[in-house]
């Protein structure tokens, strides 16, 4: 199992319209078929503490049966059409992949 995590950090995280786009992106992504499960979030309402980042926008986290299956969703014309309609949006992304452990 291979573990996708990514943040986003939108140049106007208070824009309304710049929120529901992205939003509406990142669950057109969690249709692709090689997608075993996934999520979208915000930053939960946890106590600040200094190992706590509270400061991106958005949480999109997926799982992928098989290396072979994340080689395929990157590539997919939906992810490749994410990007291209919503890179305009995000100051930062930063990407989290990680295979469990047995």
């Amino acid at each position: 199992m291979l573990t996708h995590q990514v943040y986003f950090w939108l140049k106007e995280p208070q824009n309304q319209e710049s929120q529901i786009q992205l939003k509406e992106g990142l669950e057109k992504l969690l249709t692709i078929e090689t997608i075993h499960s996934g999520s979208i979030g915000v930053p939960a309402a946890t106590e600040a503490r200094e190992v706590v980042d509270h400061s991106y926008s958005f949480a999109y986290h997926t799982n992928f049966e098989t290396l072979q299956d994340h080689e395929v969703y990157q590539t997919h014309p939906i992810h490749l059409e994410f990007v291209e309609n919503c890179q305009h949006l995000w100051e930062r992304v930063q990407v989290y992949d990680f295979s469990l452990l047995d």
